[in-house]
C-alpha cells in the first residue's frame, strides 16, 4: 500500500484502450492489486509523486485526530475574542496553523470545493457557503469583479499563528455566457453550477509548502457564542477525517458508452464545416467539442476519483466542485493566469500529439509534434493572441523563441509559458475578462469563432472551457482552465473534450486526439 492511502505508483501511460479492454471486470468492491493496475494501465516506468508529510513528528501515531482537535479547540476559544464580530456589515476570518499535513482534501456533506496540485503538494479546499455572488450575460465576470473589490474593504483577517494565510474565494465561470442550460440527449444537467459564481466559504483548508491552516469564516455581524459554537462543530466534523489515509483504488470496473454527441459521422461533417469556414477566411481556428455520457457499474467514489486523477496526472491541477447533490471534477494542464501583484503568468497550450510506450517512440513524437507546421501554426495563433491581449497592460512583456513539450501520461502539447509585468491596478478577475475565451478552447479570430460556435454547438459546454481558481482577498491569484472534466451524478458521468482545427486538420485524427483527451478521465473512473 502507498504510504498517502494505498494508491500505488501507477504507470505512465494511461491508454484509450483501457475502457474496452477484456479482463477488467469489476470483482467486488476490494482494492485493486498493484500488478493488476499497472497492468491495466499498460505501466513503463513509474511516476514518483511528491509526497507531502502526512503525520506530524511531535504527535504521537494514537489518537492522533483527538489530540489536533483538541489542540484547534482550545486555540479557537483563546483567539475568537480578536475577531470583529460586533461589524455592522462585511465578514471576519481567523487562520488557526493546523498541526498535521493532510495528503487531500475529504469530501463533506454539502457544498465543498478543493484544487489540488501533486507536482507543487498544493492544496486548497472549502466547505460550507458563509458568502456567495452569482452573474449572468456577458458582463457577468465585470459584475463578480465590482462585488470582489466590495469584499475587499469589508473582509477582516485575523491570523493570531502568524501562519501567512487568509481566507480565500473560489471563482468560477462557464464557457461562455448561457452555457449552463440543459446539457442533450442523457440524464445528466449542469445542476448547482451558475453561469459565475464567487464563492465564500465557511471553512477553508490549504496546505503549501510543509505548513497547513484552517480558516474560519463567518457573515457579520455575528453572536460570538454562537460563531464559537458553529465552528466547532465544523471542526468536529473535518479534524477526524483529515486525518485518515485518502482510499486506495477499487477493483475496475467496466463502464459503458451510454451516448455520445456528436458521433464520429457527426463529428467528420462538423471538421468539415470548419474547415470550408476557414478556407473562406471567415475563421482562422476553431474547437469543436464532443460530449460522451458513460454509465459505471456502481456509483463513483469521488474521494477516489479525485485520488486517481492526481496519481495519474500529478502535473495537473485537479479540480472538485460539489454542490446540490451533483458534482464536476477536472485533472486540468491548462492555467488560464497566475497572478500576484504586478506580475503574471499565462500558459498558451496548443498542438497534441499522443505518448506511446517506447521512449524511443515516444520521443519521436515529440519531436514530430515541435516540428510539425500545421501545430506550429495552430500553437502561434494561441500565443499571438494572449500577447495581444496582454501587451496594452503590460510594462514589460516576456515570450520564449519557440514552444516547448509539456508531457502528460496520456498527451503532449506545444507550450509557451508567457509572463508580464502588468500597470497597476489590474486584478485576476480584470485579467481573466481580458483573456477568456483563448483560442485554445474557442478560436480565433475570437469574436467570430464565438459566434460560429454558437450555431455549431447550441445546447452550449456549460463549466466545460470555463475557468476556475482561488482568489486572495487582494483580488489577486490563480485560475485553470476546465479541461479533462466530468459532471458526476451517481453512476453516471458526462465527459468533456475538444480539438482544435486548422487548414490540413483531418476529422479521423483530430477524434483520435479527442479519444486519447477522453482516456484521462474514462481511465480514473474505472477505479473510482
Amino acid at each position: 500500500m502507498h504510504p498517502s492511502g494505498g494508491w500505488p505508483h501507477l504507470g505512465q501511460r494511461a491508454r484509450a484502450a483501457l475502457p474496452v479492454r477484456p479482463g477488467l471486470q469489476g470483482h467486488g468492491e476490494a482494492g485493486a492489486s498493484l500488478s493488476v493496475i499497472m497492468s491495466a494501465l499498460g505501466a513503463a516506468d513509474p511516476i514518483r509523486v511528491p509526497q507531502a508529510q502526512s503525520r506530524n513528528p511531535m504527535l504521537a501515531p494514537f489518537d492522533t485526530a483527538n489530540l489536533i482537535k483538541a489542540q484547534l479547540m482550545a486555540r479557537l476559544g483563546e483567539t475568537i475574542a480578536q475577531l470583529p464580530l460586533a461589524c455592522p456589515r462585511g465578514f471576519a476570518s481567523l487562520t488557526l496553523e493546523l498541526p498535521y499535513l493532510p495528503g487531500a482534501a475529504p469530501a463533506l456533506a454539502g457544498p465543498h470545493f478543493s484544487f489540488s496540485h501533486a507536482h507543487r503538494e498544493d492544496l486548497r479546499a472549502g466547505y460550507g457557503i458563509v458568502g456567495e455572488w452569482r452573474a449572468a450575460g456577458p458582463d457577468r465576470l465585470r459584475r463578480l469583479r465590482t462585488q470582489a473589490l466590495r469584499l475587499k474593504g469589508q473582509w477582516h483577517q485575523c491570523d493570531p499563528d502568524e501562519t501567512g494565510v487568509e481566507g480565500f474565494t473560489l471563482l468560477g465561470f462557464a464557457a461562455a455566457p448561457g452555457d449552463c442550460l440543459a446539457q442533450g440527449p442523457g440524464d445528466l444537467a449542469p445542476g448547482g453550477l451558475p453561469e459565475a459564481l464567487l464563492w465564500l466559504p465557511e471553512l477553508a483548508l490549504r496546505r503549501r509548502r510543509g505548513q497547513a491552516a484552517l480558516v474560519l469564516t463567518t457573515r457579520l455581524p455575528a453572536d460570538p457564542r454562537e460563531v464559537l459554537e458553529r465552528w466547532k462543530a465544523l471542526l468536529d466534523r473535518l479534524v477526524p477525517r483529515l486525518c485518515q489515509e485518502a482510499p486506495g483504488p477499487l477493483t475496475p470496473a467496466p463502464l459503458e458508452r451510454r451516448w455520445a454527441l456528436p458521433d464520429q459521422e457527426g463529428w467528420a461533417l462538423g471538421v468539415g464545416a470548419a474547415l470550408e469556414a476557414i478556407a473562406c477566411g471567415h475563421l482562422d481556428k476553431v474547437v469543436l467539442t464532443r460530449r460522451l455520457g458513460v454509465q459505471g457499474s456502481r456509483p463513483f467514489d469521488l474521494e477516489r476519483l479525485v485520488s486517481a486523477l492526481a496519481y495519474l496526472f500529478p502535473a495537473c491541477q485537479v479540480v472538485k466542485l460539489h454542490r446540490d447533490g451533483q458534482s464536476f471534477i477536472a485533472a486540468t494542464p491548462e492555467r488560464l493566469l497566475a497572478q500576484r501583484g504586478n506580475l503574471v503568468e499565462v500558459d498558451a497550450i496548443a498542438g497534441t500529439a499522443a505518448r506511446a510506450a517506447g521512449s524511443a517512440r515516444d520521443a519521436a513524437l515529440g519531436e514530430a509534434l515541435l516540428s510539425s507546421p500545421k501545430e506550429l501554426h495552430e500553437h502561434a495563433l494561441v500565443t499571438q493572441a494572449l500577447c495581444a491581449a496582454l501587451a496594452p497592460h503590460s510594462r514589460r512583456l516576456e515570450v520564449p523563441d519557440g514552444p516547448r513539450l509539456l508531457r502528460l501520461n496520456n498527451a503532449q502539447h506545444l507550450w509557451t509559458p508567457i509572463r508580464a509585468e502588468l500597470e497597476p491596478r489590474l486584478d485576476a478577475l480584470a485579467l481573466a475578462d481580458l483573456l477568456h475565451p483563448t483560442p485554445a478552447t474557442n478560436g480565433q479570430p475570437s469574436g467570430a469563432a464565438s459566434a460560429w460556435l454558437s450555431r455549431a454547438e447550441p445546447s452550449g459546454r456549460g463549466w466545460y472551457t470555463g475557468a476556475a481558481g482561488c482568489l486572495e482577498p487582494d483580488v489577486s491569484g490563480e485560475l485553470w482552465v476546465l479541461l479533462r472534466c466530468a459532471e458526476i451524478d451517481g453512476d453516471t458521468a458526462l465527459l468533456h473534450a475538444g480539438a482544435g482545427i486548422v487548414s490540413g486538420s483531418e476529422p479521423a485524427s483530430e477524434w483520435r486526439e479527442t479519444e486519447d483527451k477522453l482516456a484521462a478521465m474514462l481511465t480514473a473512473l474505472q477505479f473510482a
